[in-house]
Order: C-alpha cells, then structure tokens, then sequence
C-alpha cells in the first residue's frame, strides 16, 4: 500500500491529509474543554449544538462551495481554506459565550466542508491507475481510522503538562503544515467545465449522482454505515460506563477495537478488490452492519462480548466506505468529479445527521435493545435498497440511443444510432441511465 507514497505530490497530500486530521482531532478534545469550561453542567447540550451546526454546515456548503471553487486554481483553494481553518482554531481559546462557539463551529466546518470534497477530488487525477488509486484509498481509511485513536492519546498527553487552550495551537499548527504541504504539491490542472449558472453548478453534484445506478445504491450503503457508527459512537459510553459499569479506559478500549476492525479492512482491500468487483465487497459489508447491529441486545449484557462487536461493525463499515472513491471516480467526467465527491460528502452527512439524535433519543427514553433493533432494520432496508438499486451487471461501457441527436452529431461515432456504446456517465449528452 505504502508505494503509492512514491509519488510526490500524493505523498504531500497523504501528509497535508494527516497532519490537519491529527489538528481535528486535538481541536474536538479541546472544544469539548472548552464547553465545560463555559457552560458547565450544559455543556452536553452545547456540544450536541455544535455537531448538529456541523452537519448542517456539511450538508448546505458543501455543493454550494464545490460550485464556486471548480472555477479557481485547486492549490489555492485548499490553502485557503486551511487558513481559514487556522484562524478559526486561533480565535477558540477567546471565546466567552456559548454563542461564539456556534459561530466559530459554522466557519471552521463550512471551510472543511470546501476543503474535503476538493480535496477528494484532486486524488484520482495524481493517481489515475485504479489499483494505485485503491491503495490511496485504502491508505486515507487507514489514516482517519489512526487519528481517531491517536488524537485522544496526544491531547491526553499534551494536557499533562499544559491547558486545554493550548490544544488549539497545536490544531493551528496542523492547519498552517498542512498548507504548507499543499503549497508544496504541483497538483495537476483540473479539466474545465463548461459555463453553468449557479443553480446548476450547485446542483450538478446531487443530480449525477441520484441518476447513476450504482451511486444511488452507495447512498443506501451510506445510511447503513450511518446506523451502525452513530450506535457506536453515541452509545459507546452509555453502554459500558453507564449499563455495564465498566470505566472510561474500558470506553476507550472497545472504541479501539471499532477502529481496529476497520483498520484491518483498510490494509486488506487493496488486493481483495483486486478480485472481488466493489458491489459484492460493499454489500457484505451492509450485512455485517445489519447482521451485528441485530445481533446487539444478545452481546451486550457483558464487556467481554461487546469488544468483538464493536470490531464486527468496524469491519462491516470500512468495507463500505473505502471503495465509494472508485465508484465516484467511474461514475463522472474528471471536471464532474468535485461535485460528485461534493454530493458525496454532502448526502453521507444527512444520513448520519439523521441517525445520530435518533440512536440518541432512543437509546435514552426506550432503551439500548430497542435502539439496537430500529437501527438494525434501517441498516437491513438500506441493504435491500443497495441491492436492488446497484444491478450486479454494471459495466462501465453501455450501449444505449441518442434519439435525441441528429445523425452527423459528433458525439456518434458508430454508423448505427441503435448501438452505440461507450464508458456511460451522466453528463450533459445522457440525462438519464439507459434501460
């Protein structure tokens, strides 16, 4: 997997990657300080804001920035937003009222909701050969993963010897290194798209993706990976500090064990997709989700069984999320590909927007069992949704008709209108996916 740090360019960009996860996450431990610091006892509701600001930021900016950013130099963009973010992390240690907080969360997650999709997209265009692109793939699933269980460690570290406001000049470090990098990177141009309005750049994203077969079933897949990691992470410390009565080093460990099963998928998938087509692979991945989420209420009356299930949906999740770049890297034009990744972020976001306050709201007024039972059902529908939406036969080339062309139109290139073929995406020449 590590070869595809050869290249140099992808290589600045893995490191710009983890060094600004690595400041997310010192930033998150940081906030969460900071809340109790100003809102005490509220503070649960306070940072419960904060993520909900998050997705909604996530959610509106994300194509809206995709839009406006396609038209402008990529390296400038990123850098940017990373000062941007800079800044943001900066101005936190300021901050007096709860309402600054909300403020500063907007900015800093719309610019992050500018900078992923982007950023995204650029890797399939420094990587063109698709099992190097697996790998890259495969390597930023492993670094998401690691900083989820290095960041905590650090911030604990660090606050060993100093205050939590110091927690945001190290995310301000990140921030200004990962620009850096960036800066350093010659990216390749990104193809120009032809002039749109608006309305249509905004949207172009969300339109191709909802039209192609198989990204209407990754969407699905999206909301069974949401059910699953919103039981994980909302739940975690209920369960085992609150039913189980185990302690926060017992929380830590069983979400290691969650990381740890993703992890592991991460370094396999590269030579599993090598002879498993994505569809089969992502759909095992839906049913273990549904399957051990069932499977919860019987595993969770002692420690010792819900390590092996928090692993169990670590495996299941990372078998759905880390091949979703192939299918946005075959399902649009290169100058597509930043609204695809935009839409992308965009939709996986309003799926855990929706599954997080309700493993939530359940999980507290009915009860863990029954929170485990509806999000096993909404993983299991989304399942059959997948199934049925991404068709097993889905070629890359698809002979389809332009009734809609006159015969010398230079998009045909075969003497026979009634077959023509080529590798199909959805673009301004093919409006909908051929039946």
């Amino acid at each position: 997997m590590l070869d595809v740090l050869a290249n140099r360019t992808y290589r600045h960009l893995f490191f710009a990657q983890v060094i600004a996860l690595v400041g997310t996450g010192l930033a998150t431990v940081a906030l969460g300080l900071l809340a109790y610091d100003i809102a005490g006892q509220d503070a649960g509701s306070v940072l419960g804001t904060a993520l909900a600001i998050k997705m909604v930021a996530y959610i509106g900016v994300a194509p809206i920035a995709s839009a406006f950013a396609e038209r402008l130099p990529r390296r400038a963009v990123l850098v940017a937003l990373d000062l941007v973010r800079a800044a943001v992390a900066l101005s936190l240690p300021f901050v007096s009222e709860v309402w600054q907080i909300y403020l500063l969360i907007f900015v800093l997650q719309s610019a992050s909701a500018g900078f992923t999709p982007t950023f995204q997209a650029t890797i399939p265009d420094v990587l063109p050969e698709e099992d190097r692109y697996t790998k890259a793939l495969s390597l930023s699933r492993l670094a998401y993963d690691l900083e989820s269980l290095a960041s905590p460690a650090l911030a604990a570290a660090l606050l060993a010897v100093v205050s939590f406001h110091s927690l945001f000049f190290g995310t301000v470090i990140g921030f200004l290194a990962s620009a850096a990098l960036v800066v350093s990177a010659v990216l390749p141009k990104a193809r120009p798209a032809p002039p749109r309005g608006i309305y249509d750049r905004t949207t172009r994203g969300a339109r191709i993706y909802l039209a192609t077969p198989r990204l209407r079933g990754l969407l699905a897949l999206n909301l069974a990976v949401a059910a699953a990691s919103a039981m994980v992470i909302v739940n975690t410390v209920v369960l085992v500090q609150g039913a189980l009565q185990y302690t926060q080093k017992a929380t830590a460990l069983a979400l290691a064990l969650y990381g740890a099963g993703s992890m592991m998928v991460a370094l396999a998938l590269p030579k599993v997709l090598d002879r498993l087509p994505d569809r089969r692979v992502m759909l095992t991945g839906a049913a273990l989700l549904a399957v051990g989420l069932l499977a919860g209420p019987f595993m969770t009356a002692h420690y010792l069984s819900v390590l092996p299930l928090w692993w169990l949906l670590g495996v299941g999740s990372s078998l759905v999320q880390t091949p979703s770049g192939r299918l946005l890297r075959r399902s649009g034009h290169p100058e597509d590909r930043p609204a695809l990744f935009a839409a992308q972020f965009a939709l996986s976001h309003a799926c855990w927007l929706l599954t997080y306050p309700l493993a939530g709201w359940i999980g507290a007024r009915v009860g863990l069992n029954a929170g485990f039972v509806l999000l096993a059902v909404i993983a299991a529908v989304a399942w059959a949704v997948a199934w049925k939406s991404w068709p097993a036969d889905d070629p890359d080339e698809v002979a389809h008709q332009h009734d809609d062309l006159p015969d010398d139109h230079t998009h045909l290139q075969s003497a026979s209108r009634d077959r023509h073929v080529h590798p199909y995406v959805i673009d301004d020449l093919h409006t909908r996916w051929p039946k």
